[in-house]
This record gives C-alpha cells, sequence and structure tokens, in this order.
C-alpha cells in the first residue's frame, strides 16, 4: 500500500469540475484505476489549485498514467523533467501508516473525502514539521486513520475522511517521550499565513472543493447496495 499526495495547477478553459466530472474521462479513470491497482482516489480543488490523493495497492503509479487527458490543461512545473504537471507533495504528518492492504481497508462505505489547505511562514516550516513528527510517533492513532497532511514548498494540503475512522494502530510510535504541547492550537497559529476574507473558522485550513472521488469497482458496488 502506497499513498501518493500530488499538487498541480488547472490552466485551461473552463473549471476542473467541469472537465473531471466529464462522464468519458470519468469511466477513462475508472478503468486506468483497475488496471493499475489503484484505489480510493480524491481530486479536489481552490480557483485553479488542485489536489490529488489515491492509493496503490501493489507499485507506485504515476498521476500522468491516471488523468491522461489533462496534457496542456495544467501549467508546467519547473525545476523537473521536461513537461512535469504534478508535484509529489510530502507527506510530514499521519494518524496512521498502512501496514497490509487488509488493515487498511476502509469500514464506512458512505465516507466523504475532506481535503483543506494551508501555508506555513517559510521560517516557520522546520519547526511546524519537528512539531508533527513529534505528534505523530508520540501518539499514533490520535486522529481519523486516514487523515495526513502534504506538503510542496510553504503549502499544506490535509485529507481525512467523513465520518471519522478512530482506531489503534497495529503498532507503535517510534517515540517514547511525551512531549506534545498540550495547547496544540495555540502553539501551532504562529506556523501559519492567515488567509484573507476567510470564511468563519476557515483563516488558517480553508475547505477545499470535492471534485471527484472514485473507488475500487468492488466497493461502488458494496457503497450501491448498502
Amino acid at each position: 500500500m502506497i499513498r501518493s499526495i500530488f499538487r498541480a495547477v488547472w490552466n485551461g478553459e473552463g473549471s476542473p469540475r467541469s472537465f473531471f466530472r466529464a462522464r468519458e474521462r470519468e469511466l477513462s479513470l475508472a478503468e486506468a484505476m483497475n488496471r493499475l491497482q489503484v484505489d480510493n482516489l480524491s481530486l479536489f480543488a481552490d480557483r485553479e489549485q488542485l489536489f490529488l490523493y489515491y492509493e496503490c495497492l501493489s507499485e507506485p503509479v504515476p498521476p500522468e498514467c491516471l488523468l491522461i487527458e489533462t496534457g496542456q490543461r495544467l501549467a508546467e512545473w519547473p525545476g523537473g523533467a521536461p513537461g512535469r504537471r504534478w508535484v509529489p507533495m510530502t507527506d510530514i504528518f499521519h494518524y496512521q501508516r498502512p501496514v497490509s492492504n487488509p488493515q487498511w481497508a476502509r469500514a464506512h462505505h458512505d465516507r466523504t473525502p475532506y481535503g483543506r489547505m494551508a501555508l506555513l511562514r517559510p521560517e516557520q516550516m522546520a519547526r511546524y514539521v519537528y512539531y508533527h513528527y513529534q505528534y505523530q510517533e508520540e501518539k499514533p492513532g490520535d486522529g481519523d486513520k486516514y487523515g495526513i497532511i502534504g506538503m510542496h514548498e510553504n503549502l499544506l494540503f490535509f485529507y481525512s475522511e467523513l465520518p471519522e475512522t478512530l482506531t489503534p494502530p497495529p503498532y507503535e510510535g517510534r517515540l517514547k517521550t511525551m512531549l506534545k504541547p498540550e495547547n496544540w492550537a495555540e502553539v501551532m497559529e504562529p506556523h501559519f499565513i492567515k488567509w484573507e476574507a476567510a470564511p468563519e473558522g476557515q483563516d488558517i485550513w480553508r475547505k477545499l472543493m470535492l471534485v471527484l472521488e472514485l473507488r475500487s469497482p468492488s466497493e461502488r458496488r458494496g457503497a450501491q447496495h448498502a
């Protein structure tokens, strides 16, 4: 089980939602996911910003093999291979990590992927990662089993699912210390650049629009039956 997080910038005509939700593209993506053994794919958007999450059941699969038709509709990212459109985001925090495919199976068929984004102050990035590694390894399983934060540059993407899955992990954390601050929200606040004119409660973590969600064929049938 390999968790994959990428970001991209929409550069095409129209909206990402209308493009990716076209029936023929959903069918093409579902076929590619089935063939390449990819599951639980979610695409989120905030204006031109795109965030992609999916899980590879065996081998790593690049997003270009799944979202084949995006092409020139996404801006090209410098600093990598020519023509790179999707850039990977680094896993800097997760409540749990998968240890096997059966252990990672979902219990909630009626779940909803939930995405948020935030901006870190560049001078606070190392401190933020330090605190989150400490939290992750001192208290594994302290939140939604599938919650994970990806980082690229100073941009954060927080993926989770509703309703939350709260189960103890099948492993112990790597740290035996107990140094996570009790006043967590207060300690975290100075790390962020706050969004201007944000909706109430979203001045730090801004909610993303869920553009697309696709699951494995067997789970889709189960969800429809339920």
